[in-house]
């Protein structure tokens, strides 16, 4: 190895602390020549993880909004004055508008502005969750795939709040105010509005088509799994309470009454999930909880039970979203081998890395069930922790039980059986907000409150930055 003299030393060490001081000096205004993508590192959202115990660990924080005489400075008093309340420009999705704004009852108008006055400070672990833009979720949803969102009328409540976060740059489908009687098992889609100034600042992958490709897409699932595959797991798990049954007394076990659902199999949704070009879906979000009562469930109702018979409906429960886990990661795996064979062949042509042929990582992800609350509209604002014994003091229908529910799901989907099967726990924003529930009942939520769109903002990041295939990612 080559030694240096003491000369030479001396010297490098002057040019060494030069070159330290002048980029001190200078820094200020070099900094003014860079490009922002050169000065990345001064960005304060482009470093740093948020796992979603860090988001979920915060409080919320009363941000008011600015006050204009005579429109929004004193309580609503018309519906069609929610958007100066609520910061939103409008909403693309029309399916019982006001309603899903908390602004279609004169009697709920006094919450206003309040109601709409919170924002969700997450923990200090948290860093690196970029502000919530129309314009760069747009961005996101076009070139990076769409989201596909599956659940029941809760997640179309995000759904709707998606609309309005995103307006003017989308266009819903169908149209409610021309058909009121579409079924609700019918899909609701979001496209790219082609009059949206976003249009020619855009980088559109392949195959993308502004008329036939959604930007998000709702499909109604009550149950994750279908009459049928419920009915097979519970005979499977308990024969005995079945007729046919050798060496017990015959049993005559219904699982279900004759309450409506929606529902369909994982086979079924995974076909629209996975449908290709011009559909472009990356991530499926979903969840459940709502609809397992023992109202729907009949055959575990027991009136002198806890919650009129929850205990074994929890129990199968269990099992039931570890058969969905099962047969979601069997397809995620045929869906990895056939997204690496695509990539190989793109390699072999010289094609590996082309950004307008890019070839979509899907993602599952789970959020935890929202809760309800009891005399929600009593509330006007937010809670500094959650309080059980108010949200749940009557026991109304299956509510006190949800956080039971989604522990039962995350510990499901702990296990490596299901690497790519992500849990979402960040329902504490929600569960603090009794304030921010519809006008009709007390589970549903309210558009423009900040609890969904705080949903919208943290999925957005989870599925940018926080899965292995995006760690890091700007």
């Amino acid at each position: 190895m080559a030694r240096l003299s003491t000369a030479r030393i001396i010297l490098l060490t002057i040019v060494g602390l030069a070159v330290l001081h002048y980029t001190n000096v200078l820094a200020p205004l070099t900094s003014l020549l860079v490009t922002p993508a050169a000065r990345f590192t001064d960005d304060p959202y482009t470093f740093g993880t948020c796992p979603p115990s860090a988001w979920n660990g915060g409080q919320w924080q009363r941000r008011e909004r600015p006050r204009v005489a005579g429109v929004n400075d004193t309580e609503l008093t018309r519906s069609e004055d929610i958007f100066h309340y609520n910061g939103l420009q409008g909403c693309a999705a029309d399916r019982e508008f006001y309603w899903h704004l908390a602004a279609d009852n004169g009697n709920h108008f006094s919450r206003f502005p309040d109601a709409t006055e919170w924002e969700w400070v997450p923990a200090k672990g948290c860093r690196g969750v970029k502000p919530l833009s129309a314009e760069a979720l747009v961005k996101h949803l076009v070139e990076e795939g769409g989201w596909f969102l599956l659940g029941d009328s809760v997640t179309e409540n995000h759904f709707f709040s998606l609309s309005c976060t995103l307006y003017p740059h989308v266009r819903a489908t169908p149209n409610y105010t021309e058909n009121p009687y579409f079924d609700r098992a019918w899909p609701q889609n979001l496209y790219l509005d082609p009059a949206s100034p976003l249009v020619r600042t855009l980088d559109f992958p392949d195959g993308f088509d502004i008329a036939e490709t959604p930007l998000v897409t709702f499909r109604r699932n009550d149950l994750l799994l279908t009459h049928v595959d419920l009915e097979e797991l519970h005979r499977g798990k308990h024969p005995e309470m079945y007729e046919g049954f050798t060496g017990a007394p015959r049993g005559n076990f219904s699982l279900f009454g004759g309450e409506a659902h929606w529902a369909q199999s994982p086979r079924e949704y995974w076909a629209w999930f996975t449908e290709p070009l011009p559909k472009r879906y990356a991530t499926l979000f979903t969840n459940t909880g709502g609809h397992w009562t023992t109202t729907l469930m009949h055959g575990f109702r027991d009136e002198e039970a806890e919650g009129q018979g929850i205990r074994p409906l929890l129990t199968f429960f269990g099992h039931a979203v570890d058969r969905w886990a099962r047969e979601v990661q069997t397809l995620l795996d045929r869906e990895r081998a056939r997204e690496d064979a695509e990539r190989r062949e793109q390699a072999a042509a010289g094609r590996a890395g082309h950004r307008k042929g890019k070839i979509l990582r899907r993602e599952v992800v789970v959020r935890a069930y929202a809760t309800g609350h009891e005399d929600c509209h009593n509330f006007r604002e937010p809670w500094a922790e959650f309080k059980p014994d108010e949200a749940y003091r009557n026991r109304w229908y299956n509510w006190a039980w949800f956080d039971e529910m989604n522990a039962l799901f995350q510990r499901v989907l702990a296990s490596p059986l299901y690497p790519d099967i992500h849990f979402l726990r960040i329902d504490l924003p929600q569960r603090l907000r009794p304030d921010a529930h519809g006008t009709g009942d007390c589970l549903h939520l309210m558009t423009g409150s900040g609890v969904m769109e705080g949903w919208t903002r943290y999925l957005w990041h989870f599925v940018s930055r926080e899965l292995p295939a995006h760690a890091g990612a700007s």
